[in-house]
């Protein structure tokens, strides 16, 4: 099996397309058609079905995607194993990539603190980390283009993926300290006892992206109580969040982690609701055919440290 049929099946199903694929590559079509007959009769199954100037991939074609991407990838670890050899390797010394996916807001909240603890560990690995929403993270574990996918939600299990739960997390709405609400009344209520969801439909409120963890846990409740809040600021960025809501913007919804600064510097407050406490789990995954490479067993490793001391 070669190489060079891998890395054209892998841009064909990326691309879903033979003539762009073989644009990208600088192959002619029939030389990228020849290289994926030639896979296809090696592995016995077809990869494509091809439907006008489209290629989708078959069953056998999207299983064969991550195994693609596992023997282009174990090849590299190959040579850079042979060239620095992993005998004895100190952790200063391991090097290659780490490729960490992860939602936004989780990201910005959750990862800056860990990525500083590993990068002072092990400073010759190149860590890159992708953003996106988490079905796609997940088909990106699934397709191996990416080794670990780090999110905030209630425990999960994901077909075909070892997980790694890290720490609970109290989720919690905040308000500014300052009292600058659009209703005086609710601002005391605020302050004095449990407000209902319907009270706080009436609030201005900035949450994190829709339908992905947290987020979508509050749209559920709220649901089960007949209410809705109507966010006038969205953004991923929980520390902008924090600081909105610091200046009287509004209240907020997120992990406790993200606004204990703010509340033990008395510019935000915690407030009670009658709706049921919200607990999330920060967890990792990735797939369970997974080769764990050196940079990936130290991660692991220190992501179950880092948030067993500090929670993030």
């Amino acid at each position: 099996m070669e190489f060079k049929n891998i890395k054209t099946f892998l841009k064909v199903a990326e691309l879903r397309n033979f003539s762009k694929a073989a644009e990208k590559l600088g192959y002619s079509q029939s030389a990228v058609t020849i290289q994926i007959q030639q896979l296809e009769r090696e592995l016995g199954v077809q990869l494509f079905e091809r439907i006008g100037k489209g290629a989708a991939l078959t069953e056998e074609g999207q299983s064969f995607v991550f195994y693609a991407n596992e023997v282009l990838g174990a090849a590299e670890k190959a040579k850079e194993s042979i060239r620095k050899g992993r005998e004895g390797t100190e952790l200063r010394d391991i090097s290659g990539q780490l490729r960490i996916g992860s939602v936004e807001s989780v990201a910005t909240a959750l990862l800056p603190g860990l990525l500083m603890r590993y990068h002072k560990l092990c400073p010759g690995v190149e860590i890159l980390v992708h953003t996106a929403g988490r079905d796609e993270l997940l088909e990106r574990i699934r397709s191996n283009r990416l080794d670990l996918f780090f999110n905030l939600e209630k425990k999960a299990h994901y077909p075909g993926m070892e997980r790694k739960l890290l720490k609970e997390e109290r989720i919690i709405f905040i308000a500014p300290a300052s009292g600058e609400q659009t209703d005086p009344e609710l601002n005391t209520r605020l302050r004095s006892g449990k407000i209902s969801a319907r009270e706080m439909s009436r609030l201005p409120f900035a949450l994190t992206e829709r339908g992905e963890s947290y987020r979508y846990e509050l749209e559920r409740l709220l649901a089960e109580s007949d209410a809705e809040i109507h966010s006038q600021l969205e953004i991923a960025n929980t520390e902008t969040i924090v600081h909105m809501v610091e200046e009287g913007f509004g209240l907020s919804f997120l992990p406790a982690f993200s606004a204990a600064k703010a509340i033990e510097a008395g510019k935000v407050f915690e407030v009670e609701t009658e709706l049921p406490s919200v607990y999330m789990w920060s967890q990792l995954f990735y797939h369970k055919n997974k080769w764990i490479s050196p940079q990936m067993e130290v991660f692991l490793g220190v992501a179950e440290e880092y948030f067993s001391q500090c929670g993030g």
